[in-house]
């Protein structure tokens, strides 16, 4: 062989190598019907404050995880008024709020909420006192033309009143690290990297014995940050699946699964309303992947299948929102479970005592999860939705039925 013709073929195995890492690290994009820009949108970040009301020796604190307070000022002796605004806009109607008030000496005091124009109050107050949270009572809950007002007993011992029940990242890694403590031959917890503010971005890679050509189960909560009790059942449901019982040990002689706990840290922890640090809702980037959250875990699920030849049989993204509602793909036919929706839902039906399935079924336009899994990986996808308001008892009810039902359906697959 002359210099010459080593060195072309050098050149070749060198532009090959660079491709196939190219190929790597940039994933196939999604094609969908209504494309969403998601390229980086500027946001305005909350100052981090204690606001002092000294005429009334009232005060409010936005100083934790998960807050969301952008101003605070006083309407009359008794009144304060609660200044909520959004990371940025354009952006979806309901407001998230968390703060904490603490007064000078015992008194009760009202709290009027403000939001900008075009934008109302969602979510009833959810009260953390003496380490408890507890729904504020509906006597000391007031709404008049849209404008909400609240009445709490203050004392010197801080009260966190928030939208939703706080669970930071600090709260969610140590619940995934403790359902995992005696499990490691079952659990893997790792990093697939981090968000537009370095939090890390946790994958729990869950199989046993050999993974090589297993399908895959994908489960991912917290694109949207204040989607808590979406975030309730995806707990319950994969701590069923991981249970020490004979159904999950049937289970995971096929399956393994890829659980994605924090999709959107930076917005969890920044208190935002729906989006990430980057200004865009994560939700819509399941085309492009802009954002790094996105693309990181699409890099890490499209590396796993192609290195051990595995395929994705079914994702599901839990959210919140209304009312308990399963958002499906009409595409069905030539999918990988074609039946597997129709099964599930009547196992549900028969084994929730009084429960009917609220589905809506429409093939995804824009660039969300479900149809990320519909038309790029020929999977079933569902939008997995439990209601702002529904009891915990019932969110952890459902959640374990219905991984107990999705085991034995695809242990008969």
């Amino acid at each position: 062989m002359n210099i010459k013709c080593f060195q072309f073929k050098r050149i070749l195995i060198t532009v090959c190598y660079l491709v196939l890492i190219g190929a790597c690290i940039n994933p196939k994009t999604v094609g969908f019907k209504t494309p969403v820009d998601t390229t980086d949108k500027p946001i305005k970040v909350q100052t981090k404050q204690t606001y002092s009301l000294k005429k009334v020796g009232v005060y409010a604190s936005n100083k934790f995880d998960g807050a969301r307070l952008n101003g605070f000022k006083l309407e009359d002796d008794s009144t304060a008024i609660l200044i909520i605004n959004p990371e940025n806009q354009p952006i979806n109607k309901s407001a998230y709020y968390a703060f904490n008030v603490w007064s000078d000496d015992s008194k009760p005091f009202y709290f009027t909420f403000q939001y900008p124009k075009g934008h109302e109050h969602r979510y009833i107050p959810k009260i953390k006192k003496d380490g408890n949270w507890s729904i504020i009572d509906s006597t000391n809950f007031y709404k008049k033309n849209d404008i909400v007002t609240i009445r709490l007993d203050l004392d010197k011992t801080p009260i966190t009143v928030s939208a939703q029940e706080i669970q930071s990242t600090k709260h969610v890694k140590e619940w995934y690290t403790n359902i995992a403590r005696g499990k490691e031959d079952l659990v893997r917890i790792s990093s697939i990297g981090q968000s537009h503010k370095g939090r890390n971005l946790p994958v729990l890679d869950i199989y046993r014995g050999n993974k090589k050509k297993k399908d895959i189960i994908i489960l991912m909560t917290r694109q949207h940050p204040p989607e808590v009790t979406g975030y309730y059942a995806f707990q319950e449901f994969l701590t069923t699946i991981i249970d020490d019982t004979k159904l999950s040990e049937q289970f995971f002689e096929k399956y393994r699964i890829l659980a994605f706990p924090m999709m959107n840290p930076d917005g969890v922890d920044m208190g935002h309303w729906r989006h990430n640090c980057g200004g865009v809702d994560t939700n819509r980037d399941w085309s492009m992947y802009h954002q790094p959250e996105v693309k990181q875990t699409v890099q890490f699920i499209t590396k796993t299948l192609k290195k051990d030849k595995a395929r994705i049989l079914l994702g599901l993204d839990f959210h919140s929102t209304y009312e308990d509602v399963f958002y499906t793909n009409k595409v069905r036919e030539g999918t990988t479970m074609p039946n597997f929706i129709d099964d599930w839902f009547k196992a549900l039906e028969k084994n929730i005592p009084n429960y009917q399935v609220n589905e809506k079924a429409g093939n995804s336009t824009k660039p969300v999860s479900k149809g990320w899994f519909l038309y790029g990986h020929n999977a079933v996808g569902i939008t997995y939705e439990i209601g702002d308001q529904t009891p915990k008892g019932k969110i952890k009810l459902i959640g374990k039925t219905s991984a107990q039902e999705m085991m034995k359906i695809l242990c008969n697959h």
